[in-house]
């Protein structure tokens, strides 16, 4: 005997609505819901002991083939007949997109401020967000991890939760590995939405563990409705951030081995003078030797009297001259010198490199010479004291930094706008600041006593293996929390960036 499915079975294939872009995809997509249709028969039999009889296949119109940015989502199933919108949409950078994708954004953010700087995937949370107004639909979409980090939250989120969206729940940062031979390695967040009023407790996952908590905002933290814009000058009474120099030069001046440098001044000694160590993130981070020409001062006479100088301020023009773009061929007229110069003219500076990898607790940090050179791969803090080293290297500012920096695949993107112009800083008494400068001088001392490693050896998982420094970074934490007022009071960096918000809150309501 064969039971009618019609009674005990509710939910059917023929409930799912779905768009795809080609055909293929669209063949793909009745096929799997064929196939889970069957899964879920044989699982029921197993419950209700009964045959289930679903043959002959049906074929559903429910696919339709097209651009779901495009489409009036209402043509393929109304409002009022649908409950929830899911979905995992194209996982496209903003950087990356082709002219195609780049239309489609413009079409879905027309008017939208910065909606340039978007990824393809936002596209999806706006239209989702029109789309369910006056309803009682849910939402929820996988996406690059992007979306909640840097400056696409504010552009992103601002505006939607303007239009009434909430979020009821979200799965914090994981990596979705493809199947496929050639593996990719996606970082995604699940983000769950709604406009309409939702009863349910709000549940944040982080690392699969899930927490009940208070709201989501658009970081995917527990705390207020924050977002962190855009500005070009800091919110504190603190030095300024900068860019360091941008060497536009082809790597006729900024690019010499030590080899090539030594046999230069083994033939003319007086070229010594000329070349300076030059960081760029890899050379910083890896202790790796750069050297460049830093020609700024140095009358023509000396330049054309050490010809291998010479030949490279002449290669420098020349490349200048040949570039399309107006800006680069004007330097041809100062071909001696980097494209853009920001060293300082003496004293220290503070050095942050602008993309740091992901798995380290600490962004490593220092204190340089104004003689050796930072290239625009790092960000510098003219006339930063020990003082300032100490705040920025805390897990404090470490935490605000993972909180709202942008990210180039996982890997931290320090940058000045976002991170550094942003952040509230303690307003610490005297003997507060004097710690922080001393736990902040005992964490340079104790990578000297590490000197024959790298900043990537010493800032890496295995930091455990330099107690030393470990011990150092911890009492500097202790320093800084307890001038902000944290320490003994915030049991995670989440409840950390949720106080800093606050902090940032207060600050731009002045």
């Amino acid at each position: 005997m064969t039971l009618e499915t019609g009674g005990i079975i509710k939910v059917s294939i023929g409930q799912f609505y779905g768009i795809e872009i080609n055909d293929f995809a669209v063949t793909v997509a009745k096929t799997a819901l064929w196939i889970a249709e069957s899964q879920m028969m044989k699982a029921t039999e197993e419950i209700v002991h009964q045959s289930l009889d679903f043959l002959p296949l049906k074929s559903y119109a429910n696919i339709v083939e097209g651009n779901a940015l495009r489409l009036d989502w209402e043509t393929v199933v109304p409002k009022e007949k649908l409950n929830y919108i899911m979905g995992n949409p194209p996982f496209v950078g903003a950087r990356l997109m082709e002219p195609e994708q780049k239309a489609d954004i413009a079409f879905i953010f027309a008017q939208w401020k910065n909606a340039g700087n978007l990824d393809y995937v936002a596209c999806w949370y706006k239209k989702a967000t029109e789309y369910i107004g006056n309803t009682s639909i849910r939402c929820a979409l996988v996406s690059t991890n992007s979306v909640t980090q840097g400056e696409q939250v504010a552009i992103l989120w601002k505006p939607l939760f303007e239009m009434g969206l909430h979020i009821d729940f979200a799965h914090r940062t994981f990596r979705w590995d493809s199947e496929a031979s050639i593996k990719a390695h996606v970082h995604c967040v699940i983000v769950g939405f709604s406009i309409a009023p939702n009863p349910k407790e709000k549940v944040l996952y982080i690392d699969e563990r899930p927490q009940i908590v208070d709201n989501i905002n658009g970081y995917l933290l527990n705390t207020e409705n924050i977002f962190i814009g855009s500005r070009s000058q800091p919110i504190c009474n603190v030095p300024q951030m900068v860019f360091g120099s941008m060497p536009n030069d082809g790597g006729f001046l900024s690019n010499y081995s030590n080899e090539q440098k030594n046999a230069i001044v083994k033939k003319y000694p007086q070229a010594e003078r000329y070349f300076h160590r030059l960081l760029g993130a890899e050379e910083f981070i890896n202790k790796k030797v750069r050297w460049c020409l830093w020609l700024k001062g140095v009358s023509p006479a000396v330049i054309r009297s050490i010809p291998p100088i010479a030949e490279a301020v002449a290669r420098v023009r020349e490349l200048r001259l040949a570039s399309k773009r107006e800006a680069t061929s004007k330097l041809a007229d100062i071909p001696m010198l980097f494209g853009e110069i920001r060293q300082p003219e003496s004293g220290d500076y503070l050095l942050i490199p602008s993309t740091s990898s992901e798995n380290r607790k600490y962004v490593p940090i220092d204190i340089l010479s104004s003689e050796i050179i930072a290239s625009n791969a790092n960000l510098l803090v003219p006339n930063a004291t020990l003082y300032h080293f100490g705040v920025l290297t805390s897990n404090v500012h470490m935490a605000w930094m993972r909180a709202v920096a942008g990210r180039l695949e996982m890997r931290y993107r320090y940058s000045v706008n976002i991170v550094y112009n942003n952040f509230p800083w303690c307003v610490p008494t005297e003997a507060q600041r004097t710690k922080i400068v001393q736990t902040a001088k005992a964490i340079l001392e104790a990578r000297e006593k590490y000197s024959e490693c790298n900043l990537a050896d010493l800032y890496g998982e295995q930091m455990y293996l330099f107690p030393d420094l470990l011990q150092a970074h911890r009492n500097n934490d202790r320093a800084v929390m307890e001038a902000y007022g944290f320490w003994g009071k915030l049991n995670s960096e989440s409840e950390c960036v949720a106080e800093l918000m606050k902090l940032y809150q207060k600050l731009i309501e002045k």
